[in-house]
């Protein structure tokens, strides 16, 4: 194999039989860098990327390092890439194999399951590793060690019998379990608990998600192949009264990874058959993160089940349910993160610091001071500083303030006048940390070329403040930053205005390009431009306040919660297992398509009505002409509901599952909506014009003797299908789907008002790439809880400062 960059990563490639494309997909790595990298045109690769790769390819040890021995040795690469220090601390790959005779959970042999089951958890192991390993490094946890997250069993007050979590047989006396140890360790830590349930607590911020991120990696590191797959759900937007936790796993899983919707024998999906079958160990971070009112509900929902799982919690909100119900969760070991001490401290901060260039060799390090006064405990601060420095997130927010920040001196942090409690001081910590990340300039352009954008510290610690404040508006998710919810917070009234707005545009542009178009067909009456648009005005008015007054009903029944597409569209392959699939999807859409339909087609009725009110001089109260509206109002209602019911009807019955390939982060799952969308209005304009001429012939047919005369002409289904199609499939693609809100609202309203950027994307990006926002599956999140709450309460003004605010507004009006 030869050690040329492009010809090793060609061959690699080849082996797994990926396309440039699909790797791309896999890697995160641009189509036109990795093309660049194969054809030897690139010869300024990073390192990073070249680590993307592999990871994507599932290199070997031996593979990976010829691979990016190649980017050593080429001529750019002036810096070589510093010694390796040895590291106590460091964690280790772990490269042992669970004995066989035990599962991860260690209740004995797994169970068989079929082929199609275990590819289906294979290819999940490989993703969700991918994925973690990747988040691991985008919150440089090893930058420059992971900070060493200790503890010790929990109280035996929150934990079950140890006969109970070693699942003994009565009369059988429990041994004990050594259940101490570190993050290097936390895996071996785990498969000592009999029962595979271990809850472990610790203070905001010790450390709990990082630890639940480096528990996952280390079990899919040795994981045999019968073995459950770890899966990381976050809890902070779970209502157990709604939900049940198959339920929760199966959503998540196909969230986060829309493939496996593809369905098995029985019709059930993959990801409902992964859980049934035991096949997915969860991982549930933030019990403290859920309702307080629910936490009781929680706990007993979990406690109904005999799941293997890891939870994590803040101590004092898990001690609140336990003592509140009397009762841990049944048959879990628990553990208990420890303080960080000043030892790891100094050995930790000092390596942050960049090295700079020095006058004199005794010259003293940024972190020296601040050490010295919390060894000896002489500075008046001393003693808070060291409070507030106990856990990983407020070291982590130090470092980033001060270690790389050569205008700031760590030693403020002991003013005691400045910073007079702890909490002062952490709230400082947790201000600081966007303007330091935002003074940081981004690459001026990233790996395929493309010019980053700027950001300016203010403007972006405003729009991060609304998407913290938009997390605790209604049913946003809590901790969940979601493309497709990040207009939930908007009132209801400026949403359905944005409905009525939105379909009004579209019926009346569809009105006018067809009425426009129309004038040229000799046989079509009254079709001059004055009355075309008039036209379009009332079709867009009338049938806006329809779809307006159907949204607003769905939002009063809480119906509008759109979620984003999982699906594509593709002819249905002849598959077995997928009989009655088709005709089960056909009747779910076509009730509620046919509502939808019925409600423009009476829209469309009035418009026509008063439109030969206007230009003919009829009267609506004449009887004639009243019934005639009426008629046509039953008519169009029919042929609109019909045709809009079966054409959608249709299209659910030609969806299928994304690609494998295709689990979901953010920016993909985007991008694979933004092309169902396409997909859907090229498909719906066609398909609901041939709808509305068929459906009329036959609705006119039908009833033709009972309230005839009725006229049907072939130019009048070919006008009313083009204004139908047209006006309606965008309607619906723009209004009634996550992608359509998203285009509208979150990329034309929010940053119309100055709630966000206008380039929304890339603004979450940057956050993410800043280490502001985090990826869990297809969402966002803060970085911290505790970073989300600061962030929304400074984006809310206080009474105080709201009415000084008004007051220099009317001063300056005066």
């Amino acid at each position: 194999m030869t050690d040329q960059p492009g010809a090793l990563l060609r061959e690699l490639r080849k082996r797994a039989r990926l396309t440039q494309e699909q790797l791309a997909e896999r890697s995160t790595v641009s189509v036109r860098t990795i093309r660049r990298l194969e054809t030897g045109r690139s010869t300024d690769h990073r390192v990073k990327t070249l680590h993307l790769l592999a990871d994507a390819l599932e290199a070997g040890p031996e593979e990976r390092r010829r691979l990016t021995d190649t980017a050593d040795r080429t001529p750019t690469a002036a810096v070589p890439e510093p010694a390796r220090v040895p590291e106590p601390v460091a964690v280790p790959e772990p490269v042992a194999v669970p004995e066989p005779a035990a599962s991860v959970a260690g209740t004995g042999p797994p169970p068989a399951v079929d082929d199609v089951l275990a590819g289906a958890a294979d290819s999940l192991a490989r993703e969700v590793r991918r994925r973690w390993r990747r988040e691991e490094e985008q919150r440089r946890v090893h930058d420059p060690f992971p900070l060493p997250v200790r503890w010790q069993p929990a109280p035996a007050s929150l934990t079950d019998h140890p006969e109970n979590v070693q699942r003994l047989a009565p009369g059988a006396t429990a041994v004990g379990v050594d259940l101490s140890g570190d993050v290097r360790s936390v895996a071996e830590t785990y498969r000592r608990v009999g029962s595979g349930r271990l809850v472990i607590l610790g203070r905001a911020g010790s450390g709990k998600s990082v630890l639940a991120v480096r528990f996952a990696l280390d079990l899919l590191a040795a994981r045999a192949p019968a073995d459950p797959v770890p899966v990381i759900v976050s809890l902070g937007s779970w209502d157990p009264a709604a939900t049940t936790v198959r339920d929760l796993l199966v959503g998540r899983l196909l969230r986060d990874h829309p493939h496996l919707a593809r369905r098995v024998a029985g019709g059930t999906t993959q990801a409902a058959a992964l859980v049934d079958a035991d096949l997915i160990l969860p991982v549930l971070d933030g019990f403290d993160e859920i309702a307080q009112g629910l936490r009781g509900a929680a706990l007993d929902a979990l406690n109904d089940t005999s799941l293997p799982l890891v939870l994590t919690s803040r101590r004092y909100e898990y001690e609140q349910v336990v003592t509140a119900t009397r009762a841990p969760l049944v048959w879990a070991a628990g553990i208990e993160l420890a303080d960080l001490t000043v030892d790891d401290l100094a050995a930790y901060l000092p390596r942050t610091a960049r090295p700079v260039a020095r006058d004199t060799a005794h010259a003293t390090g940024v972190w020296d001071e601040v050490l010295e006064a919390l060894r000896t405990r002489d500075a008046p601060g001393a003693a808070r500083l060291a409070d507030v420095l106990r856990t990983p997130l407020m070291v982590i927010l130090a470092r980033t303030m001060y270690s790389e920040a050569p205008d700031r001196n760590p030693a403020e942090l002991l003013d005691t006048t400045r910073f007079p409690t702890p909490s002062d001081l952490e709230e400082h910590l947790l201000a600081g940390f966007v303007p330091t990340v935002y003074r940081r300039r981004a690459p001026e352009r990233s790996e395929d070329g493309r010019r980053q954008p700027h950001w300016e510290t203010e403007r972006a610690r405003h729009w991060l403040g609304y998407l913290a404040n938009s997390l605790d508006q209604g049913d946003g998710g809590r901790q969940d930053l979601a493309w497709w919810r990040l207009s939930r917070g908007l009132p209801t009234g400026t949403r359905v205005l944005h409905v009525t707005l939105t379909s009004a545009l579209c019926m009346a542009t569809a009105t006018w390009l067809v009425g426009l178009t129309a004038q040229l067909w000799e046989s079509v009456e009254w079709f001059g431009p004055e009355v075309v648009l008039v036209q379009g005005a009332l079709v867009g008015l009338i049938a806006g306040a329809a779809f307006g007054l159907v949204y607003a009903v769905m939002a009063a029944l809480d119906r509008v919660a759109l979620q984003p597409s999982r699906v594509r569209l593709r002819l249905p392959a002849a598959d077995r297992r997928m009989a009655g699939r088709p005709l089960r999807a056909f009747t779910a859409r076509f009730g509620f398509m046919l509502l939808g339909g019925a409600v423009l087609g009476v829209g469309y009725a009035w418009a026509h009505a008063l439109l030969r009110a206007l230009y003919l001089g009829s009267s609506l109260s004449d009887p004639v002409v009243l019934r005639g509206v009426l008629v046509n109002m039953l008519v169009f209602a029919l042929i609109f509901g019909l045709s809009a019911g079966l054409v959608f009807g249709l299209l659910a019955a030609f969806e299928a599952p994304m690609d494998v390939t295709a689990a979901a982060t953010p920016l993909r799952l985007l991008s694979a909506n933004r092309v169902t969308a396409g997909h859907q209005l090229l498909v719906l304009v066609p398909a609901i014009i041939l709808g509305v001429g068929l459906c009329g012939f036959l609705v006119v047919g039908l009833f033709q003797d009972l309230l005839g005369p009725l006229v049907w002409r072939p130019a009048d289904a070919a006008l009313l299908g083009a204004v139908g199609g047209l006006g309606g499939a965008s309607s619906y693609v723009l209004v009634f789907t996550a992608w359509g809100q998203w285009f509208t609202l979150s990329r034309v309203w929010l940053p119309l008002t100055g709630r966000l950027p206008w380039n929304t994307v890339a603004f979450l990006e940057d956050a993410y790439r800043r280490g502001v926002l985090r990826q869990t599956g297809a969402v966002y999140q803060f970085r911290h809880i505790r970073l989300q709450r600061h962030l929304a309460q400074s984006y809310r003004p206080s009474p105080q400062s709201a009415g000084q605010s008004a007051t220099r507004l009317r001063l300056t009006r005066t």
